[in-house]
């Protein structure tokens, strides 16, 4: 274990992932997942976290949160939890203390991610990141859509944070449209996310049992992609192909915006499945633009297969605070 105390953390509504971070090179150790249910505060887990590894007080403290960071703060939609900056440097009296977005955290990962930790989807070949000046953009649907941007000049890396995934949904099928018809009843607005998402691809699978005239049960996200992977449901299979070309749609859109140089694809919905992902219409989805079909065409797209890339973005920070 290192002389210093570097703590980094990645805290969602239900889990708070801590480790220790590398004070010398992008990297962690001492990994540990705590329920957030069974503590009253961050801090009551944080302290927790570092006696069970028997870590001193830390010098520097890095925490990645699925959530919006406003005026240096966090609220959490589901547990009880709010974090401050300010909080953390009084409960630890240390002054190195930064808060992220959890899909910032993720951005930052991307540079540090070894070649088997990145799944090219669609491009055969792709070639490393490198040394150059980049951007790249990171989308990922979870309990919401999230999207990031990475901007690297020189050495230094700059997030491009925003609510992309908040957009308006533009149909680019006739199913699609009949999708979106159905959805405008339940919602008075349908962005992105209402359709790739966990929730999203429970409105896909219910809104394509409607248009087919289906009596079917609501089923869970879960159940839907196990139904498409059995093959025994065709609305399962259905929404799962569909949440993949909208996924694409969406990733095709973003890289547009940014002018990004390639995507890659986070979140544990898509990394469970990434024979889904390869062999469904993602990939024509993100490259169907019209008339810059040819520069999608050259746009890499890649699947982060790193089972925590927050807490690999998030040692980096650390690093960074500390001197590193």
């Amino acid at each position: 274990m290192t002389d210093r105390t570097l703590l980094i953390g990645d805290i969602g509504g239900t889990n708070a992932r801590f480790a220790l971070a590398d004070p010398d090179s992008p990297g962690f150790s001492d990994e540990q997942t705590l329920q957030c249910a069974e503590f009253a505060t961050a801090d009551d887990a944080i302290q927790q976290y570092l006696a069970d590894v028997g870590a001193k007080s830390p010098e520097a403290i890095c925490l990645a949160a699925a959530g919006p960071i406003v005026d240096d703060h966090v609220r959490f939609t589901n547990n009880p939890w709010t974090i401050s900056i300010r909080d953390l440097r009084e409960t630890f009296a240390i002054d190195r203390v930064r808060l992220l977005n959890d899909f910032e955290a993720i951005g930052y990962s991307v540079p540090f991610l070894s070649e088997d930790e990145a799944m090219p989807v669609g491009l055969p070949e792709t070639d490393p990141l490198g040394d150059h000046d980049y951007t790249i953009g990171v989308v990922g649907p979870g309990t919401g859509l999230g999207a990031v941007g990475l901007l690297k000049s020189g050495d230094q890396y700059f997030p491009i944070a925003g609510e992309a995934s908040h957009g308006g949904f533009a149909p680019e099928t006739q199913v699609q449209l009949d999708i979106l018809t159905m959805l405008r009843d339940r919602f008075d607005r349908v962005s992105s996310e209402r359709l790739v998402s966990g929730q999203g691809i429970e409105n896909l699978y219910w809104a394509l049992t409607q248009i087919h005239g289906d009596r079917r049960g609501q089923l869970s996200a879960a159940e839907i992609f196990a139904a498409s992977m059995e093959d025994n449901d065709p609305r399962a299979s259905e929404a799962v192909e569909t949440f993949f070309e909208i996924l694409g749609q969406f990733a095709g859109d973003y890289a547009l915006a940014l002018g990004a140089e390639g995507i890659f694809i986070a979140g544990g919905i898509v990394r469970r499945y990434p024979d889904k992902l390869a062999n469904s219409r993602f990939r024509s989805g993100f490259e169907s633009k019209g008339r810059h079909r040819s520069l999608m065409e050259r746009i890499p797209t890649r699947l982060i297969l790193h089972e925590q890339p927050g807490l690999l973005g998030a040692a980096y920070c650390a690093m960074k605070l500390a001197g590193g």
